[in-house]
């Protein structure tokens, strides 16, 4: 397959974004709009949109949950891309992650059914809605199992979609994505510098497998995914053919920048303790924990799934293997400033 060519998507065809100024959303912005589609975003009056002022974009300023907001943005879409997410932080209430994902994707649809010549709903949902795996690799088909307010409202929100849709006759797809990583993420930046550490801490027994997804890839099944006939109500994990350990992501990233990798295996509980405490005094002051348990469990699970279905329906082989991408990206920190070479 050509990357260059994995938008099939009619050029001049109205697309709505929303997430467009999040990592994911704006390289999905870019590319669609240098497709020579006509590019609708919903961003918050406090976000930031000057990385993306180059481009012929129609901003829509207000919340993802706000009926007028997303009537107007809605307004003779063709294609909708549901990329805004709330992400875990402290000062966020229940209600907020429920808005942001469920009530956020009801308004869409809702909206999206008042256009006659609307095509496909494109959802990005998360594999945090199969929670912990029992026995990995899971594929798309493995139970439901949330383990957060995130995922939790992540799997509702995919739900309702699904049978809304389905009752409806609205076709969409679902798209899980693994953990997504590329230059510009911050999400993975603490896990790159601690290859820079004298000894690169390995919590636990196991042997922490996790599931990465370029951002260029998944951004380019995103697109393919719109128009696909193969693609119309199926869910999709997003990730590499095959998990790296969080071992090797801190050998490759040493390896990299110039720096010796020394790994050493602790124990996990005193770790799950600090982050139980910091959570205690940091939640009631709706202060961020400067470590927290699910960031711990990072460290001491295995998360890896089974991503045959992407290549089997959809034809997608990815462009970035693990090792390439980690080594793109941590050239890329270097570059930025947020990593120092050796």
């Amino acid at each position: 397959m050509n990357h260059g060519e994995c938008s099939q998507i009619p050029e001049g065809s109205s697309v709505l974004v929303t997430g467009a100024t999040g990592f994911t959303g704006s390289v999905l912005v870019r590319k669609l709009a240098k497709a020579g589609l006509r590019v609708t975003a919903v961003a918050r009056t406090s976000s930031n949109t000057s990385a993306l002022q180059d481009l012929d974009i129609h901003w829509v300023r207000g919340e993802v949950f706000e009926e007028e907001t997303i009537r107007e943005a809605a307004r003779d879409v063709d294609y909708i891309f549901h990329v805004a997410a709330a992400y875990r932080e402290a000062k966020l209430s229940d209600e907020d992650y429920y808005n942001v994902h469920v009530l956020s994707t009801q308004l869409l649809a809702n909206a999206a059914r008042q256009n006659p010549n609307f095509k496909r709903f494109i959802h990005t949902s998360t594999v945090g809605v199969h929670g912990h795996i029992d026995d990995p690799p899971a594929d798309e088909t493995y139970r439901f199992n949330p383990g957060d307010i995130y995922q939790v409202t992540k799997a509702e929100a995919e739900n309702w979609l699904r049978e809304y849709a389905t009752d409806q006759g609205m076709a969409f797809t679902v798209i899980r994505p693994a953990a997504i990583y590329g230059p510009g993420d911050r999400r993975l930046l603490k896990v790159f510098k601690m290859a820079t550490y004298p000894f690169f801490p390995l919590l636990g027994k196991k042997e922490c497998l996790y599931h990465l997804i370029h951002v260029e890839d998944l951004t380019d099944i995103m697109m393919r995914a719109a128009t696909h006939p193969d693609a119309n109500g199926e869910a999709f994990i997003c990730g590499n053919p095959s998990a790296v350990t969080i071992r090797e992501m801190g050998r490759v990233v040493a390896d990299e920048l110039g720096y010796p990798f020394r790994p050493v295996r602790l124990p996990a509980w005193p770790f799950f303790l600090m982050g139980d405490l910091c959570e205690a005094v940091c939640r009631p002051l709706r202060l961020e924990p400067p470590i927290y348990r699910r960031r711990v469990a990072f460290f001491t699970k295995d998360r890896s799934f089974d991503t045959t279905k992407l290549r089997a329906k959809l034809g997608y082989q990815v462009r970035y293997s693990n090792e390439e991408g980690i080594r793109q990206t941590a050239r890329a920190y270097v570059d930025q400033g947020w990593l120092k070479a050796r």
